[in-house]
Order: structure tokens, then sequence, then C-alpha cells
């Protein structure tokens, strides 16, 4: 512990060593003890702002200048209902709702539906050509 970093100590804390962090309580205490005199300055300069903090009090405003205050301030404006929080975050809601519904369908879809078979167990071997469709045949009309 430097008398450096038990000045930020005091300054930061304040005088009483239970404010102090834990981990360096011990050796600001053993750097007081050893009788340093930038500590000791240190120590008496917070003592001195701790006393002054502690000595001072705001009084309790009077009750006449709270109600003029607050007859002062302007009205509330009227909020637009589409403006409400309230109904935001209901229409946030009912879409994670939803979303989470699609999602779990998904999932059940995905782990319910039947596994890929081959080509020729679905149509008995059978494989289609496209010979019998307008798209069937080796035409080249390129050259027409």
């Amino acid at each position: 512990m430097t008398p450096d970093r038990f000045r930020y100590l005091t300054e930061a804390y304040g005088a009483s060593p239970e404010r102090w962090p834990a981990g360096e309580r011990n050796a600001a205490l053993a750097l007081l003890a050893d009788g340093n005199a930038d500590a000791h300055a240190a120590l008496a300069l917070a003592r001195t702002l701790d006393g002054m903090l502690d000595a001072h009090a705001v009084a309790r405003p009077a009750p006449a200048l709270a109600r003029r205050i607050i007859a002062s301030a302007p009205p509330r404006p009227a909020r637009a209902p589409w403006l409400n929080p309230r109904l935001w975050f209901s229409g946030v809601g009912f879409v994670g709702v939803g979303a989470a519904g699609i999602a779990a369908g998904a999932l059940l879809v995905t782990l319910l539906a039947p596994a890929s078979v081959p080509y020729e167990h679905v149509h008995g071997g059978f494989e289609q050509t496209l010979s019998g469709t307008a798209f069937g045949g080796a035409s080249d009309w390129s050259d027409e």
C-alpha cells in the first residue's frame, strides 16, 4: 500500500475503515500503524470532510411551496390509444407466442415426417421420362 493509494481510498470511501474495500483494508491499516505521515494527513483530511458531510442537513420545504410547484406544473397531455405501452406489449407478446407456435410446428413436422425413400421403391422401379410431354424429345429449335 502506497501513500498515494491510501489517499485515494480516503478520498473515495472516507475515513472509516469499514467503508474501505476489504481487499485493501488490512494493508491500509498497516500503513497507518507504521506511522506514515502522509497516510495520517490523508486520514485527518478525510475525517474533516466526513464531519462536514455528516453535519449538513437540508431543510424540508414548506407545504405551501410544494402546492405551488404542483399547481404550476403543466397538465398531463392525453395519450392516443395506440401509444399505450400496454397495447404494444400485448401485441409483442402475441407475436412472440405466434413465432413460438410456428417454431414448434416446424419442429414437430420435421420429427414426425417419414424419412425419404429412394425413387425406385416409391414408384415400383418405373422411371418417368419426359418423352410424352412438351419438354420431351431432343429437338433443337434453335435452327428454325
